[in-house]
């Protein structure tokens, strides 16, 4: 989701009026930003836990959640500027199958 400073908040910030709204819409946003990125990483560790556990019946499926949840997760640190995914990969230990599974598409059954 992006947000979009409304206009009349905007043409005062410009003329130089109004800055502690700005200052409290920008901390409004950053406040969203990291909550997000927080939800994002906590499902993400769930689904390599999940993963982890996994009997060979279910891997398939847990696999494919835990490709979607890390992706998710990267998508919205890479919104919050954090573009270098080393760190996180080590830490989290994420392996090198859900690596491969990021931002794949499941098959559409007709």
């Amino acid at each position: 989701m992006s947000l979009r400073m409304p206009r009349d908040l905007a043409r005062l910030s410009r003329a130089g009026q109004f800055d502690g709204a700005l200052s409290n819409f920008e901390a409004e946003a950053l406040s969203e930003s990291a909550s997000s990125l927080g939800h994002q990483g906590r499902k993400a560790e769930k689904a390599l836990a999940a993963l982890a556990a996994a009997s060979p019946e279910t891997r398939a499926a847990a696999l494919a959640e835990a490709g979607e949840a890390v992706w998710a997760y990267f998508v919205q640190r890479e919104l919050c500027g954090l573009r270098d995914h080393r760190l996180i990969i080590r830490e989290m230990g994420i392996p090198a199958e859900v690596l491969t599974r990021l931002g794949a598409a499941p098959k559409q059954t007709p």
